[in-house]
């Protein structure tokens, strides 16, 4: 039986300071197949590398991410469609990283703007959307790599919008966030609208 071969494609999300909403990279193709077109940051899993390291590998590689700039990096989903790469059989395991801002070539798209992308990276990044969305205020690690270590309420409404597809209840959000262990409301509020009150402040606890 042929074997597979392992490719380790990623979801790079930002969500910098200026930014309305997550935004998801991509960048154009260098080489065959789909020379010229856009597509996720994907490398061959190489041997004896981990899964991490091979995905940290590729934002830096095909997005021109600093190395420095990439942050959390978790697992998704595994894509196991055996005539998903014209090059043969080729198992995708999905990952996802957050960058810290930087200067780079990549292009950076909202999850409604995705344009159409080589092999099967329009399904893959549809599954990680909703996988995200379930990741985000229960995973801190990914979490806090998108709010940082304080944010304001609006950002998190922003934040919960953009993965989940629809603008949440601001009351259900609030009571999500208070139950989140470290995460606390404090007594600063921040104006971040030219109009309309400041916005309150949560932050999360030192070390949590």
């Amino acid at each position: 039986m042929e074997q597979s071969v392992v490719s380790v494609d990623v979801v790079a999300l930002r969500f910098w300071a200026d930014d309305a909403g997550v935004s998801v990279g991509i960048a154009v193709r260098e080489m065959e197949p789909f020379t010229g077109r856009l597509a996720l940051p994907g490398v061959l899993l190489g041997r004896g590398e981990r899964l991490v390291a091979a995905a940290r590998r590729a934002v830096h590689t095909k997005l021109g991410v600093p190395e420095a700039a990439i942050g959390a990096v978790g697992q998704l989903v595994t894509f196991d469609e055996p005539n998903r790469d014209p090059r043969g059989p080729t198992l995708s395991i999905a990952m996802w990283a957050v960058v810290g801002p930087h200067e780079g070539a990549a292009q950076w798209v909202s999850f409604d703007e995705v344009p159409a992308l080589a092999f099967d990276h329009n399904r893959i990044i549809d599954a990680a959307r909703g996988l995200l969305a379930r990741l985000l205020w229960k995973d801190m690690a990914f979490t806090r790599a998108l709010t940082g270590d304080e944010f304001p309420a609006t950002r998190a409404v922003e934040l919960s919008a953009a993965l989940q597809g629809a603008r949440p209840d601001p009351a259900n959000l609030n009571r999500t966030l208070a139950t989140i262990p470290g995460l606390a409301r404090t007594t600063e509020r921040r104006r971040v609208k030219a109009t309309g009150r400041p916005a309150a402040i949560w932050a999360f606890t030192p070390n949590e």
